[in-house]
Protein backbone atom coordinates (compact mmCIF):
# COMPACT_ATOMS: atom_id res chain seq x y z
CA UNK A 1 0.00 0.00 0.00
CA UNK A 2 1.41 3.53 -0.70
CA UNK A 3 1.81 5.94 1.34
CA UNK A 4 -1.53 8.41 2.25
CA UNK A 5 -1.14 11.94 2.64
CA UNK A 6 -2.14 14.32 4.85
CA UNK A 7 -4.71 17.02 4.35
CA UNK A 8 -2.73 20.00 4.76
CA UNK A 9 -5.72 22.34 5.89
CA UNK A 10 -6.24 20.03 8.63
CA UNK A 11 -2.66 20.09 9.84
CA UNK A 12 -3.38 23.67 10.50
CA UNK A 13 -6.55 23.60 12.12
CA UNK A 14 -6.49 20.26 14.36
CA UNK A 15 -4.16 18.92 16.36
CA UNK A 16 -4.24 15.37 18.19
CA UNK A 17 -3.82 14.93 22.44
CA UNK A 18 -1.76 12.15 23.85
CA UNK A 19 -4.89 10.30 24.63
CA UNK A 20 -6.05 10.55 20.96
CA UNK A 21 -8.94 13.18 21.32
CA UNK A 22 -8.86 15.82 18.59
CA UNK A 23 -8.64 19.82 19.47
CA UNK A 24 -9.58 22.70 17.65
CA UNK A 25 -10.36 26.08 17.32
CA UNK A 26 -13.66 27.28 18.46
CA UNK A 27 -15.92 28.24 15.27
CA UNK A 28 -17.40 31.55 14.29
CA UNK A 29 -15.10 34.05 15.34
CA UNK A 30 -13.65 35.44 12.36
CA UNK A 31 -15.74 38.14 11.45
CA UNK A 32 -19.04 39.52 12.83
CA UNK A 33 -18.29 40.00 16.40
CA UNK A 34 -20.49 42.71 17.03
CA UNK A 35 -23.78 40.33 16.67
CA UNK A 36 -22.28 37.90 18.93
CA UNK A 37 -23.42 37.88 23.09
CA UNK A 38 -20.40 38.55 24.97
CA UNK A 39 -21.43 34.89 26.38
CA UNK A 40 -20.66 33.16 23.55
CA UNK A 41 -17.23 35.72 22.56
CA UNK A 42 -16.52 34.82 26.24
CA UNK A 43 -16.81 30.60 25.65
CA UNK A 44 -15.73 30.21 22.49
CA UNK A 45 -12.06 31.34 23.28
CA UNK A 46 -9.29 29.38 23.15
CA UNK A 47 -9.42 25.79 21.81
CA UNK A 48 -12.23 22.81 22.33
CA UNK A 49 -12.11 19.56 22.10
CA UNK A 50 -14.25 18.09 19.18
CA UNK A 51 -16.93 15.25 19.35
CA UNK A 52 -15.48 11.24 19.41
CA UNK A 53 -17.84 11.19 16.15
CA UNK A 54 -16.05 14.15 14.34
CA UNK A 55 -12.99 13.06 15.88
CA UNK A 56 -13.53 9.95 14.28
CA UNK A 57 -14.05 11.07 10.84
CA UNK A 58 -10.90 13.48 11.35
CA UNK A 59 -8.76 11.30 12.11
CA UNK A 60 -9.48 8.81 9.60
CA UNK A 61 -10.19 10.75 6.46
CA UNK A 62 -7.65 14.07 7.01
CA UNK A 63 -4.70 12.72 9.81
CA UNK A 64 -4.40 8.99 9.07
CA UNK A 65 -0.94 9.14 10.97
CA UNK A 66 -2.09 10.89 14.03
CA UNK A 67 -1.55 8.59 16.96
Amino acid sequence: MPKLKTKSGAKKRFKVTAKGKVKCLAAGKRHGMIKRTNKFIRNARGTMVLADEDAKVVKKNFLPYAR
